[in-house]
């Protein structure tokens, strides 16, 4: 009983509902410290929010109708690829990735179908069929339908090969094995790593179902295109609560008004079959008035008519007179504009030549005098040295 026990739990798998770098680089699940580099540069890109699964511009459709075609020959092309995949239902889009400068295929792809029920039966005929001599493998998009994922080219992935040392566990193609070994839930629940679902595991050859769209948010999409975040399930069902208390009591309202409403016509029936004869009476009288008042109407009208053309001709010539006044008023204030600038600049041009004529004088004047001193001067010298010399000259004699 215990070989054939332990032969049932070595044969049981199960596969990763979230993704964390440690759990997926451990074969049964249950690690707690990454074993490799890559799993620790996966880890630290998790951490720091380095890799962003919406934020490929070439990543394009509905993820829930798209599939991963991975392990495809170097010669397979996006014609061969799309007529392979055919057969399971109608493509919508591929997108065949190619290298970014020698434009060589990087071995994967990633096919959208036109509705979810094909793209389900793509995703489980189709896997490990052969194209082009390669066999391939088939998945769900798990870079937007995996929470927590993260991609190859960072430490992440799932699946691998023996040879490259670096294998990933928990997808379809290396699914964890059932752990024979003590789990550590505590540990598990500090790092925040799913614990292996003990007595829900599958067996090896059972098929996982991809995740399914759900319909509340499908729902919420077309009212909100911009919302797609999932609520937790508890606050789902307060809202389904809510929303049958308001409904039951919209009802008890509708129901209360109708009777309310009945109950008011009744009473405004009979009033109205008692004044139908008297309203039928009036309505022939009241028609008769109408139709003097039109006739009557119309001949008001045609009167206006007629004063509005008469008075027509007179309210065009009081518009050319104030269009004429206008003008003249505007040619007038232009000429007092003109004329008052130019007076203007002739009597700062007769200021600035007054000014002018008052410093030249000035200038004049200051010159006479110090010309007029100078002469003074040197007449009263030679008058001195004369009279010197006179007195000298009968004493040398």
């Amino acid at each position: 009983m215990r070989v054939s026990g332990g032969g049932r739990k070595m044969n049981s798998v199960f596969y990763a509902e979230t993704y964390h770098p440690i759990q997926a680089g451990s074969i049964d699940g249950t690690d707690i410290l990454p074993h490799d580099n890559a799993v620790y540069r996966a880890l630290l890109s998790s951490s720091a929010g380095l890799y962003d699964p919406f934020g490929d511009p070439k990543v394009t459709g509905d993820p829930y109708c798209s599939l991963f075609v991975g392990r495809l020959s170097q010669l397979t092309t996006e014609d061969t690829l799309k007529n392979a995949m055919e057969k399971y239902g109608r493509v919508k889009n591929l997108r065949l990735v190619r290298h970014i400068v020698t434009g060589a295929s990087r071995g994967y792809a990633f096919v959208e179908y036109q509705t979810e029920r094909e793209m389900r039966c793509a995703y489980e005929e189709a896997h490990h069929s052969i194209i082009d001599d390669s066999e391939i493998i088939v998945d769900y998009n798990r870079q937007q339908l995996m929470p927590g994922w993260i991609p190859r080219r960072l430490g992440g992935g799932l699946g691998g090969k023996k040879e490259s040392g670096q294998l990933r566990f928990g997808g379809r193609e290396r699914p964890f094995r059932a752990p024979l070994r003590p789990i550590p839930f505590e540990e598990l629940k500090r790092l925040g790593i799913p614990p292996p679902p003990e007595g829900k595991y599958k067996s090896r050859y059972q098929v996982p179902s991809p995740p399914r769209r759900d319909r509340s948010l499908t729902k919420r999409r077309d009212l909100d295109p911009d919302r797609i975040d999932v609520e937790p399930s508890s606050k789902r069902h307060s809202a389904d609560r809510e929303k049958s208390s308001r409904r039951s009591k919209d009802r008890e309202r509708h129901s209360h008004q109708k009777s309310w409403r009945g109950e008011e016509d009744h009473s405004e029936e009979e009033d109205d079959d008692k004044g139908r004869s008297g309203r039928s009476r009036k309505r022939h009288s009241d028609d008769k008035e109408h139709s003097t008042r039109n006739s009557n109407d119309i001949e008001d009208e045609s009167l206006r008519c007629s004063e509005r053309d008469e008075q027509e001709p007179s309210h065009s010539k009081r518009n050319m007179d104030r269009d004429g006044d206008t003008s003249r008023r505007r040619t007038e204030d232009r000429d007092g504009h003109t004329s008052r600038r130019r007076s203007k600049d002739r009597y700062e041009r007769s200021s600035r030549r007054s000014r002018d004529d008052q410093t030249r004088s000035g200038k004049r004047s200051k010159d006479h005098k110090e010309s007029s001193h100078k002469h003074h001067k040197h007449g009263t010298h030679s008058h001195h040295k004369r009279r010197r010399s006179g007195s000298e000259s009968p004493l040398t004699g």
